[in-house]
């Protein structure tokens, strides 16, 4: 017979718990917690002490109005500005690094314009000098627990290579490895595709809280998409798993950078609703800015903007109504252009997916739009970078207080 979890698994495990707790949710009391996890107070208590010791949360008594008569309930909070980790976005047009603090604060953040010709090494430099900075700024006795960064493109999940990546001529990248090897700071640097990560956001923290089973369709020059299934990100056999961009809606349609023809990517990203809208020879149109500026255009009375948008929405729409009826998700979240996109083009999108999805999956399906805006690839690489310290906070904690510190 299978022997059953040890007491140190089952004290691991409500460790993890409670610290992901308040880490999501925010600061609560003893009370609180010992409701929402099924726990009794003495556990409670226990666990607390455990976390306070290692420099995870601290205990603290409730602030402000509404507190009640006797003994108070302390409150445990995480320890934002102690324990922190690295989040990294390469977009298209821009570079982001940020110091996010335990309880998803932003404790500090870097950001820059990317050229879109830029070339690896370029990436590299900037990522690495955004970094540093921000790692001298952090308390003394901060600990950097995790990294990640957020790349716009194909990402193998067994050793986080970058195989395919816009407007960048990648190879087979290693950008993780080699900003791990630079900073210094005795951890790795994971990688993953920036639809998956937005997701996962969006998920945890925005528009999809509570919702299990969700799609993050994420545009920019392309377009990607997440899928939570049961709660979980799914990623397939490489991870190559969510590449909506590249699912063919019009069959000799227009030519994607991929090589195939009338893929979701071609017919509703940027360079489609710009050529469209007829403003793809203008100088300077490109990026979100510009696809915003379509969808202003278009709230203002241009035509062209109207049925340019009204064309991409109706492609959209088509792509929705595949993934409502093969994933039966119950939100539809859209990021990056396609936010825009989707604000600009509601009726159309709905009017297919009305005619194009099978009534039971589509009537409790909700559409909605990132509540993380611009930031969701961002927030997605920053609770990636947190995972392993939730899932074993007090061993990760030790392991990486154990060496001396590295200067950065």
């Amino acid at each position: 017979m299978k022997a059953g979890p040890s007491q140190e698994d089952i004290r691991r495990h409500n460790l993890g718990t409670l610290l992901r707790f308040v880490h999501l949710r925010g600061p609560a009391s003893r009370a609180t917690l010992a409701e929402s996890l099924g726990l009794n107070r003495s556990t409670i208590m226990a666990l607390t002490a455990d976390l306070t010791a290692a420099g995870l949360v601290r205990e603290e008594l409730p602030r402000g109005p509404g507190r009640r008569a006797g003994r108070p309930s302390l409150v445990v909070r995480p320890e934002s500005t102690r324990v922190y980790v690295l989040a990294f976005e390469v977009g298209v047009d821009r570079l982001v690094v940020a110091r996010v603090g335990l309880g998803g604060v932003v404790l500090d953040r870097r950001e820059g314009p990317r050229a879109r010709d830029s070339e690896p090494s370029d990436l590299l430099g900037v990522l690495v000098a955004g970094a540093r900075s921000l790692v001298r700024k952090a308390e003394r006795d901060a600990v950097c627990v995790g990294a990640a960064l957020g790349f716009p493109g194909t990402v193998r999940r067994s050793d986080d290579t970058i195989m395919f990546g816009p407007n960048l001529d990648v190879g087979e990248l290693r950008l993780g490895d080699a900003l791990s090897r630079r900073l210094g700071l005795g951890i790795p640097v994971s990688v993953c595709n920036d639809a998956n990560l937005g997701a996962l956001a969006e998920h945890e923290r925005g528009a999809g809280v509570g919702c299990d089973d969700l799609i993050y369709l994420h545009g920019d020059v392309g377009v990607g998409g997440g899928i939570i299934a049961h709660g979980r990100l799914l990623g397939g056999d490489q991870g190559f798993g969510g590449e909506i961009g590249h699912m063919i809606i019009n069959p000799g349609g227009r030519l994607c950078a991929c090589g195939a023809k009338g893929c979701l990517e071609a017919e509703v990203g940027e360079r489609a609703l710009l050529h469209h809208a007829g403003r793809e020879e203008e100088p300077g149109q490109a990026g979100r800015d510009a696809v915003r500026q379509i969808v202003l255009s278009a709230d203002a009375g241009d035509i062209v903007a109207r049925e340019a948008l009204h064309r991409v929405g109706s492609w959209l729409g088509l792509g929705v109504a595949n993934l409502v009826n093969i994933f039966n998700p119950g939100m539809i979240v859209f990021g990056g252009t396609l936010r825009d996109i989707y604000l600009g083009a509601a009726a159309p999108i709905r009017s297919v997916l009305t005619n194009g999805a099978l009534a039971a999956s589509r009537e409790k399906v909700k559409l909605r739009t990132a509540a993380l805006r611009d930031d969701t690839t961002l927030v997605g690489a920053a609770e990636f970078a947190f995972a392993e310290v939730l899932a074993d906070p007090v061993q990760v904690l030790a392991r990486l207080r154990a060496p001396e510190d590295s200067p950065v």
